[in-house]
């Protein structure tokens, strides 16, 4: 047996639910690893909608579609991802979170609670039965910490009827290993 590793869990997770011709959306567009296997997934049919608040994410992410030549399905807005609903037009078949700090960028610039928990609530209600939200958490800084206790509590709360939630972690790992928590939205129960 060979446990995947975090990423490698999360990006296993879209390639079982993504499909070409799908609107998929990347909440925190960082340095587009996310943002060109979403494309991939989605081909050239589909639409990835990416998010970041710093224009350096934006051009990275930009650069590495550009050079994979996957440019035409994707939609990058530098905004916070609490925007969803206003570019999000459609269902939404999946959508990832990378919350935490840009890799290489600003430590001081992070996500937060109060946009990730109101993003939240925005795509649970744009996801189709079947699609999945992931957010890999890292909280291995202060506002980190906020936010995946926030995070944690929310997803905690949320109507099994409705949806599965699943947490994918590492417990004997030291220093705040980061982890996946994976939100499927379920088919309603007939009465």
């Amino acid at each position: 047996m060979n446990l995947r590793g975090i990423l490698p869990f999360a990006h296993d997770t879209l390639r079982k639910v993504v499909r070409p011709g799908d609107y998929v959306i990347d909440a925190t567009c960082g340095n587009g690893h996310d943002t060109l296997l979403l494309a991939d997934l989605v081909g050239i049919n589909g639409h990835v909608l990416g998010f970041d608040i710093q224009q350096q994410a934006i051009n990275a992410t930009k650069t590495r579609l550009e050079n994979a030549g996957v440019t035409p399905q994707v939609e990058l807005v530098c905004a916070s991802h609490a925007f969803i609903p206003k570019y999000a037009t459609k269902p939404v078949r999946a959508a990832i979170f990378n919350l935490g700090y840009l890799p290489g960028g600003d430590k001081e610039i992070t996500t937060t609670a109060d946009s990730t928990l109101e993003s939240l609530g925005h795509l649970m209600r744009l996801l189709e039965v079947g699609g999945v939200i992931i957010l890999v958490i890292y909280h291995g800084h202060p506002a980190g910490k906020l936010e995946k206790d926030a995070v944690v509590t929310f997803c905690e709360a949320i109507p099994q009827q409705n949806f599965h939630v699943l947490s994918y972690n590492f417990i004997n790992q030291k220093n705040d290993a980061p982890f996946v928590i994976v939100i499927e939205k379920r088919k309603p129960r007939q009465s």
